[in-house]
């Protein structure tokens, strides 16, 4: 079985781990999320990228999320020390190293696409991660802060000011001119199952769609597409996903968010068990919907999760 799974940072991740413990035999294609991408003291970072590589690679900051294990910060101290910033956005040591790898390879001309299977050598995930595009895409956002109105990028947003204040708009600057990046649109044609897990519709999978042609070939695919939803009981899982919701106009519920995707594109959702009154409303809009657990505790729930969403792909199928 071939598997095309549409993967933001933290929640993607996790999925993906679940999903290769369900479908230990599948081969399975991560098209990631690139508008999280920040250049920062020279280097070119790619949060939402590494986050799934160390996650699946068992280099990942489990109590985090993000960011490596037994990691130290001397080198971010010493900058502070220089007064160089921002001190706001926490690279580790280790880390460090997989960004000067990175910029270093880009520099010589490598695409961002052979840089990440290139970083891949070393981690190993058990999954092909291609970046939704090698051409250089940026979420930003609108705020207002002292009555003035800015666009800051979306880490800033999201790290340095924790969505304390309300998104006027989310705009993935560049992709309407990005490109898919090679392997992207030959692994949408190609698979048997196309999977949105609960990543952030918005700045997660949502900019992965606006890179122009993603949508329309998953939309043409002709194979299931199914969603698992990030809210959970009215609200995110994890992070502050209701806020740029908000922006969108959007609500933060299960149903908002699947109709939001629409029927043309999804084929199938799953909501967790509180959300169950919503099935009824997601399948008036077009769209197979089951009500299960949808909670990432562990490993096993991770994978029953997985199972459920290769098995509502099934009935699409059928």
């Amino acid at each position: 079985m071939r598997i095309v799974v549409l993967a933001g940072g933290i929640g993607g991740a996790r999925f993906l781990r679940g999903l290769k413990q369900a479908a230990p035999d599948a081969d399975v294609t991560v098209i990631g999320n690139t508008g999280d991408d920040i250049h920062l003291f020279g280097l070119k970072v790619c949060p939402d990228l590494d986050t799934v590589m160390y996650t699946l690679g068992g280099g990942i900051n489990e109590e985090q999320g993000w960011g490596r294990t037994d990691e130290s910060f001397t080198v971010k101290s010493e900058l502070a020390a220089y007064g160089v910033g921002p001190e706001w956005f926490g690279l580790g040591d280790r880390d460090f190293a997989t960004h000067i790898v990175r910029t270093q390879m880009l520099g010589a001309g490598y695409p961002l696409s052979a840089v990440t299977a290139a970083l891949c050598e070393r981690w190993q995930p058990g999954v092909r991660l291609i970046p939704m595009s090698d051409d250089r895409v940026e979420t930003h956002v609108a705020v207002e802060v002292d009555g003035e109105t800015k666009a800051i990028h979306f880490q800033e947003y999201w790290v340095k000011l924790r969505a304390s204040v309300d998104a006027q708009a989310v705009v993935p600057v560049g992709a309407d001119r990005a490109k898919p990046a090679p392997g992207v649109l030959e692994a949408i044609g190609e698979a048997d199952v196309i999977l949105f897990p609960p990543s952030n519709p918005v700045v997660s999978i949502g900019t992965i769609l606006a890179v122009p042609g993603i949508r329309e070939a998953i939309a043409e695919a002709g194979v299931p597409v199914v969603g698992l939803s990030p809210i959970v009981g009215d609200a995110p899982v994890r992070g502050m996903a209701d806020k740029v919701l908000a922006a969108v106009g959007v609500e933060s519920t299960a149903a908002a968010v699947a109709e939001h995707y629409g029927s043309g594109l999804l084929d199938g959702w799953l909501v967790d068990t509180v959300d169950a009154g919503s099935v009824a409303g997601v399948e008036a809009a077009g769209i197979r919907c089951r009500a299960v657990p949808l909670m990432m505790t562990d490993l096993e729930t991770t994978a029953t999760m997985a199972r459920e969403a290769l098995r509502l792909a099934e009935e699409v199928r059928a």
